[in-house]
């Protein structure tokens, strides 16, 4: 009997401290507070951060900024709420909730950087749960038992706010109800609206993508529909360029959805050709619309593969015409169409906004095309993403190289002054500073402050949509680490990404704003440009971009 006694005194025992060890992991207490956007939570490693019950923001007039909430469940909630009110200022100032914003954040698989660009297979690479994506539209959401849930605050000021401190309580609703409270300090500088930004943004944009996501029919009216909010928060980021396919597959087709050419290219049974734009007028206008219309990149003479796909209409069927670039035959093939064209977009009032585009291309191919443009009319504009070359450069417009390239300060001064642009960009070639849905969040930001840095007028990235097949589930793909062909998701959602680009672009701005300004205060223009001199993308490998750019953020919002 005392035996038996034993046993179940041990047994009540272990019992009960394995009881007490699992109320301790999962930690009994339902607590929310503010965390720094700077951080991206994994799902399975969120290490107890410290609550912060109040944050304080610091904002120009029209300038739009956040901050996250971190929520953690003790029991199940059903319905986890968040209550926003107007922001006051003692002196009877107002920002209206509208102001506000708040966004459940959700969790996507990812990968890791490994060696950048390359085949990969999901097994040869760490995964895990991250946060990116944010869902501003729904307003209540279920929360698991021990379940940490992030949320995405933003705060849009008017630019007719007045300046000075304004104050706030957010409520976090889950089981019991947690006030947090919201501090924003206006600075008497005002930000131009987003269409008004010099930065020139190029996110490359995929229509076919969402066709696909949404299953309509593509080009239907539904598809065009649906593509207008995706384009239309890609305007609010500052975006200038149009994304134009003119040939089939200009990339060779290496995303997971069809590049379909918008100009249908037929060769007549009498040998002659002819060119519907009637698709690429549409969707042109469509973009211009919803806010981009500064430039239309027509893509491309020199594909990823050299095979351009054309109707023949003696046989019935569409053929592919792969001739040498720069041969009497290519030259022949694409001076018809050039010839065609650039007569289309003057009677549509669009030359001016056209551009010849290429995407790392050989150089010897780049001359041949530029030579060829030449000859149908010497306005034509190129821009090439790429290696820097000295032999093309005064014959590119928009010319975007690799960040491991620097264009020479004297050139700098002399392409501002033709009116041309020099941008960067970076792909999977480069393990920071980048935005991958594994990358800190504050590497987009020190990409908008690098680039006004380095006196560039801007950045590219592909792309701002060519979504793998499940987006929303997983960001991996099968030649690049994960979120490298998208930054926004089927939604449209916004991503903590998406947010964190336009912040560096803000920043881009205001340092602009500040340099106009301190021109005649050369102890302050100093100042700014010996904190700027400190970007430099080798000291990421040693040194976050989240502490990289606290120096600069402090002076900008002093």
């Amino acid at each position: 009997m005392r035996i038996h006694k034993l046993i179940i005194i041990s047994l009540f025992s272990a019992f009960s401290l394995l009881a007490i060890a699992q109320q301790k992991s999962k930690n009994p207490n339902e607590s929310a507070g503010f965390v720094s956007s700077d951080i991206r939570f994994e799902k399975n490693d969120i290490q107890n951060p410290d609550f912060r019950k109040s944050d304080t923001l610091v904002a120009w007039k029209g300038e739009k900024v956040h901050t996250q909430i971190l929520f953690r469940a003790n029991a199940e909630v059903k319905a986890l709420k968040v209550h926003t009110a107007d922001l006051k200022s003692e002196k009877g100032g107002k920002i209206s909730r509208k102001n506000i914003q708040t966004g459940f954040q959700s969790f996507v698989i990812t990968d890791e950087f490994g060696n950048g660009c390359g085949h990969r297979k999901p097994a040869d690479f760490d995964s895990s749960w991250v946060a990116d994506p944010i869902n501003f539209k729904i307003k209540k959401l279920n929360v698991a038992q021990n379940d940490y849930q992030p949320l995405w605050v933003s705060v849009t000021v008017p630019q007719n706010a007045k300046a000075g401190i304004y104050k706030t309580i957010i409520r976090v609703n889950g089981n019991t109800k947690h006030m947090l409270s919201l501090v924003l300090r206006v600075v008497d500088k005002v930000l131009p609206e987003p269409s008004q930004w010099t930065f020139n943004l190029d996110f490359w944009q995929h229509p076919a993508a969402i066709a696909r996501v949404h299953g309509v029919e593509l080009w239907s009216k539904k598809h065009f529909n649906l593509m207008r909010p995706y384009y239309e928060m890609l305007a609010g980021a500052g975006q200038k360029n149009i994304t134009a396919s003119i040939v089939h597959e200009p990339w060779g087709h290496q995303t997971y959805d069809d590049f379909p050419s918008l100009v249908q290219w037929t060769k007549k049974s009498d040998g002659s050709w002819q060119y519907d734009y009637g698709l690429f007028d549409k969707y042109i206008s469509f973009v211009m619309d919803c806010g981009i219309d500064q430039r239309i990149n027509c893509y491309s003479m020199v594909p990823w593969k050299i095979a351009f796909r054309y109707y023949d209409e003696e046989s019935a069927a569409y053929r592919e015409f792969a001739s040498k670039i720069g041969s009497p035959e290519y030259n022949e093939f694409w001076g018809n169409m050039l010839a065609d064209f650039t007569k289309h977009l003057k009677q549509k009032g669009w030359f001016d906004k056209a551009v010849i585009a290429m995407d790392e291309r050989p150089m010897k191919a780049l001359q041949d095309v530029i030579a060829l443009l030449k000859t149908i009319d010497p306005a034509w504009k190129v821009a090439l993403a790429g290696d820097y070359h000295a032999e093309i450069e005064a014959d590119i417009f928009d010319y975007c190289v690799a960040s491991r390239w620097q264009f020479p300060a004297t050139v700098l001064e002399r392409r501002r002054s033709e009116g041309k642009l020099s941008t960067w960009y970076t792909c999977c070639t480069e393990r920071y500073p980048n935005g991958f849905t594994f990358s800190p969040p504050a590497e987009h930001v020190w990409t908008g402050i690098y680039t006004a840095a380095k006196d560039m007028d801007g950045f590219l990235r592909w792309a701002y949509n060519s979504w793998p097949a499940q987006p929303l589930r997983d960001s991996r793909f099968t030649a690049w680490p994960a979120g490298d062909t998208f930054q926004v998701y089927p939604g449209p959602l916004n991503s903590i990404r998406f947010e964190k680009i336009i912040e560096g672009i803000q920043d881009f701005e205001k340092i602009q704003i500040l340099r106009e300004l301190y021109k005649n205060d050369p102890a302050k223009l100093a100042q700014l440009e010996e904190i700027l001199e400190k970007f430099h993308i080798q000291k990421l490998s040693k040194q976050p971009a989240a502490d990289m750019i606290r120096d600069i953020k402090l002076f900008l919002n002093n």
